[in-house]
């Protein structure tokens, strides 16, 4: 009987401690819930699109003295918009950067001005990466950079001579531009992630929602050996991209390095940057350069980017975002082709004009000293730079193309933009060495803690 007493105390004083424990209990269950799931957010990292907030940008200055008044035109344009970050590999570069701004009436104290070793002026390609998480934390992914896949073309440069092509690739200086993704992240005091992936930063375009867009084509051959899914998932894990459209062909304006485009056409380029002809507007909306049928057989570039565009157009219109919902494909006409007949001059006169040295061009293209022929400017309309408030759109009425088409481009930014500026920049001659304004600027996007 004293027994069973006993034991009936023991269950109502364990009962009770229960009762007044159970709370506390489900308040740590919610508590441990609330951290994991916390701490699982805060490990997704994604790269921001274009198109959203951001801190700052990022620009190149030095050399090419042709490019001075672009560079200007697009600084002067952005300032009342987002903070400037003009990075130089030497003091004296700078210098003459800033100098040159200051005489274009640019109040260059509101510039932030840095020197990193080896820098290169198309700051999109090899410049920083960002990606943030749910937190606001920032990190800066490290890419292997391979200067345009330029070993990879003087291999085919010269096939089936072993002894000069290793003799040329001992030759090479050193490239160190593939340090400055790191270099602006230390500089920012962010971590710094390395990838395998061989990467320019004018080869991919994603939505901020998951969706990455990729040139097959050059992404393969940048990547020699990797398969489409190894790729992705690196993607993945570096970028947050679950969800890959891989597009075929870029612009015929866009060859690799140097090369005949087709009959006596030649062009500079990267071999097909998604920046040249597809871009994310919105999260759910695409934009696509575009040849009409009354356009397509007006000349021979015309014909290549019509089937080249259609093509994509075919492999988008089945493209799902990551919530299975097909996108709205906008297409954006491509301006007319802007062409200009030069000479090939001997292999060590660069002349400062067009002309393009015999070196330059693969033997089997069969371009020798003293032929001429019709060099292409990478001209598209899709190679623009958003900002803040702010569209960078280039113009190419005086170079001859249609007003009429440059009018109706303005239109569909307009709408397709409605709270920001249009402004129209001349940038020929980034076209002319196969960039745009897209390529010489990164954006550095805004931190903030999202739900």
């Amino acid at each position: 009987m004293v027994m069973e007493n006993q034991n009936k105390r023991a269950t109502l004083h364990f009962r009770s401690i229960l009762s007044f424990l159970l709370p506390f209990y489900f308040i740590l269950v919610i508590i441990c819930f609330q951290s994991c799931y916390s701490n699982s957010k805060d490990d997704y990292y994604f790269m921001p699109a274009e198109f959203e907030e951001q801190d700052a940008v990022w620009m190149g200055c030095q050399g090419l003295g042709g490019f001075k008044q672009v560079r200007s035109d697009i600084v002067k344009a952005l300032l009342p918009y987002v903070q400037i970050k003009i990075v130089s590999p030497t003091d004296s570069a700078l210098k003459i950067c800033s100098a040159f701004l200051e005489m274009d009436h640019i109040n260059t104290s509101s510039i932030e001005f840095r020197i990193m070793k080896d820098n290169e002026f198309w700051m999109r390609d090899h410049g920083a990466t960002f990606v943030i998480n749910h937190s606001g934390q920032m990190k800066v992914i490290d890419f292997v950079w391979t200067d345009y896949g330029y070993e990879d073309w003087l291999k085919d440069y010269y096939y089936g001579n072993a002894a000069q092509l290793n003799q040329v690739l001992e030759s090479l200086p050193k490239n160190q531009k593939g340090l400055i993704d790191s270099l602006m992240g230390i500089t920012l005091g962010l971590p710094i992630e390395k990838s395998w992936l061989h990467f320019e930063g004018g080869m991919i375009e994603v939505n901020g929602k998951g969706t990455l867009i990729l040139n097959e084509t050059l992404t393969l051959s940048r990547n020699n050996g990797a398969s489409k899914d190894s790729i992705a998932k690196e993607f993945k894990r570096v970028l947050g991209t679950n969800n890959v459209i891989w597009l075929q062909d870029g612009l015929a304006e866009d060859p690799h390095i140097c090369q005949t485009i087709v009959e006596d056409y030649i062009g500079i380029g990267t071999g097909g940057h998604t920046d040249e002809f597809v871009r994310f507007a919105n999260p759910n909306t695409i934009l696509l350069a575009w040849v009409s049928e009354e356009e397509k057989d007006l000349n021979p570039i015309n014909q290549i980017n019509y089937r080249r565009m259609h093509k994509n157009y075919e492999i988008l219109k089945s493209a799902k975002d990551l919530d299975g919902k097909s996108f709205k494909i906008i297409k954006i006409p491509l301006p007319d082709p802007i062409v200009k007949r030069i000479r090939i001059n001997k292999d060590d006169e660069w002349d400062g004009s067009l002309n393009i040295p015999e070196l330059m061009f693969k033997p089997k293209d069969g371009w020798k000293q003293g032929d001429t022929a019709r060099r292409v400017a990478s001209a598209s309309y899709l190679n623009y730079f958003i900002t803040n408030h702010i569209v960078l759109l280039p113009t190419y009425i005086a170079q001859g193309s249609s007003f009429k088409k440059e009018e109706e481009v303005k239109t569909i930014f307009s709408q397709t933009f409605p709270d920001r500026k249009i402004v129209f920049i001349n940038a020929l001659p980034l076209n002319w060495r196969g960039g745009g304004m897209h390529c010489t600027a990164t954006q550095q996007p805004k931190r903030q803690v999202l739900p």
